[in-house]
């Protein structure tokens, strides 16, 4: 039955709202000038001081926000664990980063990657994944985390779409507050603070993830019973004029799917496109690789986002199987007739219908912690950016203290940015398509240029920013026939196409502008792909290649398991 949020659920939402921000000020008062890479590099890069458990988790909570719990939850309701595709297979572009990029990171010791790309081309590419790189921090990562996490709040309250709280939108006031306090926190505290309260919001938010699954999975009967309820009723949504939902629920937990699914996901979409959104978004986009860029040393840069990989196995079990598991219990009556008002609504929904008092208000406080952590990931990320590609490019001897007072004002302008990007992820079917959507036409020229400029030395500066330019302006057309409902077409399939015509572009590029590998970007090209993958000094489970291994065996097992 649902029981509405009593006192005691909303206090326990405070007090561990408070405390997050609290912990978070609390980091930057403990930062200190004199710690190495002074009072810039700690307050953007934690002084290099982050081991491989801290890099993994707060990677991973970077990534897993009230976005995931809310998108994925919702998707799964539509269409089953096949969108669970988008989280195993980022265990193997992490491999990726580990075995290839994050060396070449660490070697150049960079703060950021447009610095990377200007060492390794030119000042015009860095000048262009600059500008992408904070679109996606304001817009990709905190927009969509703001917005999700205000539609949990509605949520929860039982509110209507556009009901109004002291004359303003509802949906618009919860994004502003929970903006605004992750702005304080992450102004004041920087990366230390970010990776303090991710790690904590990380642990909380999977025991509240786990809680969930556990609750359901014990009404619905196991998965024996999930599978035959499934099999034998209708989907709940099947008579729903403009769900997209018009079949039943028998193959609703096979991750492969032919070119009918109603999900639009084909096998092949996702083997050929999800390689080029996962490449941009683990091994090149700034709000995720920050964490790898401040680690103490290669070995923990290496581990770093192999422990995130180990983490990426849990999601499907989670955040994606919970949406499933609604519907089973949907079809059996187990509400009294209740369900979801829409797909969107499928997380909030077991919250108030599964969950006794107290534990409700745990796991509402760990989804609204969940896109707070996003959203000062991106924001830090967002601060070192402005304060090192745009300030201290210009002016070399600007101060570590000047610099960080750009990077704090820098987050309350990030903050009003995302407030007014975030209401943008309405205009989709579903919250999780919105992002992945906006990626699959920013990612493809950064993936070909960052997999061509690292494996092959021949590519000019020329070339690569003629890849930037050209793929990003296809990109832009393949958004505008998108939004305006002209052309809606395969979106995986079109980033590998836009993918496949920006490594053209590339190599024609190199060869129409040649010129010789610049003398300071010979250490930031492997000569041969083996290159990285000698004995680094680990052994067993330590040993990077040894672990790597470990990671792609076990996802090729849960793909022969759920294909």
């Amino acid at each position: 039955m649902n029981t509405p949020m009593t006192p005691i659920d909303w206090t326990i939402i405070v007090v561990y709202l408070v405390a997050v921000v609290g912990l978070g000020i609390a980091a930057g008062l403990l930062r200190r000038q004199g710690e190495r890479g002074g009072e810039g590099g700690h307050y953007f890069l934690a002084g290099n001081t982050l081991a491989w458990p801290v890099i993994g988790l707060a990677m991973f909570a970077a990534n897993i926000s009230t976005v995931h719990l809310v998108s994925l939850a919702e998707a799964a309701y539509k269409f089953g664990l096949v969108f669970g595709n988008f989280e195993w297979m980022a265990g193997f572009t992490l491999v990726l980063l580990s075995l290839f990029f994050a060396p070449l990171y660490l070697r150049s010791r960079v703060a950021t990657l447009p610095d990377f790309l200007e060492r390794r081309f030119n000042r015009g590419c860095r000048d262009v994944l600059s500008v992408v790189s904070l679109f996606s921090a304001i817009v990709i990562h905190m927009g969509v985390a703001l917005y999700t996490a205000a539609w949990v709040l509605r949520g929860i309250l039982g509110l209507a779409p556009g009901t109004s709280i002291l004359g303003v939108d509802a949906l618009l006031l919860f994004i502003t507050v929970l903006g605004v306090l992750t702005g304080i926190y992450t102004m004041f505290g920087g990366l230390l603070a970010v990776v303090w309260t991710e790690s904590v919001q990380t642990v909380l938010l999977l025991v509240g993830a786990v809680v969930i699954t556990t609750v359901g999975y014990l009404k619905i009967g196991g998965w024996s019973a999930l599978a035959a309820t499934l099999a034998s009723h209708p989907h709940p949504l099947a008579a729903v004029p403009g769900s997209g939902v018009t079949w039943g629920t028998g193959n609703f937990l096979n991750m492969a799917r032919d070119a009918n699914d109603p999900s639009g996901l084909a096998w092949y979409s996702i083997l050929l496109g999800y390689p080029v959104l996962g490449i941009w978004y683990w091994c090149c986009d700034q709000t995720i690789v920050q964490r790898v860029l401040a680690a103490k040393n290669e070995q923990h840069a290496r581990l770093g986002p192999l422990f995130c990989a180990f983490l990426k196995i849990l999601p499907v079990f989670f955040f994606v199987l919970p949406g499933v598991i609604c519907v089973a219990l949907v079809q059996k009556n187990a509400f009294g007739g209740a369900a979801p008002q829409s797909a969107a609504d499928t997380y909030t929904f077991l919250i108030t219908h599964l969950l006794p008092v107290g534990l409700k208000g745990l796991v509402a406080a760990a989804m609204l912690a969940a896109a707070m952590q996003t959203c000062s990931a991106a924001l830090n990320s967002t601060a070192t950016l402005v304060a090192y590609d745009l300030f201290k490019r210009h002016r070399p001897d600007i101060s570590d203290h000047r610099l960080v007072t750009i990077g704090k004002w820098t987050t309350v302008l990030g903050t009003l940015l995302a407030i007014v990007a975030s209401p943008l992820f309405g205009h989709y079917t579903t919250i999780f398509e919105g992002i992945n959507k906006l990626i699959s036409y920013v990612a493809p020229p950064i993936t070909a240029v960052f997999v061509l400029g690292v494996f092959w030395a021949r590519p000019s500066g020329r070339a690569a920013f003629t890849t930037l330019v050209a793929g990003m302006a296809l990109g832009f057309v393949t958004f505008w026939l998108d939004w305006n409902n002209i052309y809606r077409g395969d979106f995986m399939l079109i980033a590998f196409l836009l993918f496949v015509a920006c490594v053209a572009t590339m190599v024609a590029a190199t060869f129409l502008f040649p010129a010789p590998l610049k003398p300071e970007a010979k250490t930031l090209v492997w000569e041969n792909w083996r290159e990285p993958l000698r004995p680094s000094g680990g052994s067993g489970l330590s040993d990077y290649r040894v672990l790597s291994g470990v990671i792609l065996a076990i996802f090729a097992v849960l793909y022969v398991v759920f294909r």
